[in-house]
């Protein structure tokens, strides 16, 4: 076991469910996942995160979604690895124009009318024109098929930051 999983591994029940939260944002992803501790390497931690998510409710999804920015906006709540994350997720390789940040807070609105929830995106390494033209391509969808989606956003997202989390951990670097 790795000393930053065996770390956590030890932590009281709340405390490892207030520091894993910053990596999904659902209440209850967080409290199930610590509940399943001892964690023998990161390969199972992350099997049982997707296990945990994908057996979830809609609320659960939605209150993950929730603790997210708008793309193109400032993290303001939520832990501060949580908000540091997101600035690194969101940071394009390349500087929007103000014709497609614009665009993007357009689509943005429209996104969360339709839905219900704000678009969820694995930004990490994708430019604000490519983030737009999958928003306006995922727009399309109806609205169970776009929940699946932006879960599956979601679960890509929480995985990228137990890599964060727990980086340094030898078994991380093949998983």
């Amino acid at each position: 076991m790795t000393p930053q999983i065996a770390t956590w591994n030890a932590l009281p029940r709340g405390d490892a469910e207030a520091e894993i939260v910053a990596c999904c944002g659902s209440q209850r992803w967080a409290s199930e996942m610590a509940a399943r501790r001892p964690f023998a390497d990161f390969a199972r931690l992350c099997e049982s995160a997707d296990e945990i998510w994908w057996a979830l409710e809609r609320a659960d999804w939605l209150e993950a979604f929730a603790a997210h920015p708008r793309i193109g906006e400032r993290a303001t709540s939520g832990s501060e690895s949580a908000r540091s994350w997101a600035a690194q997720e969101q940071s394009a390789p390349d500087a929007a124009s103000e014709d497609i940040a614009s665009r993007l807070a357009k689509s943005n609105r429209a996104y969360q009318l339709r839905f219900g929830f704000i678009f969820i995106v694995d930004a990490s390494g994708k430019s604000r024109g490519e983030i737009l033209a999958l928003l306006d391509q995922r727009i399309q969808n109806n609205p169970q098929l776009e929940l699946r989606e932006a879960a599956e956003q979601q679960r890509r997202i929480a995985r990228r930051r137990l890599e964060k989390l727990f980086a340094g951990d030898d078994e991380m670097k093949s998983a």
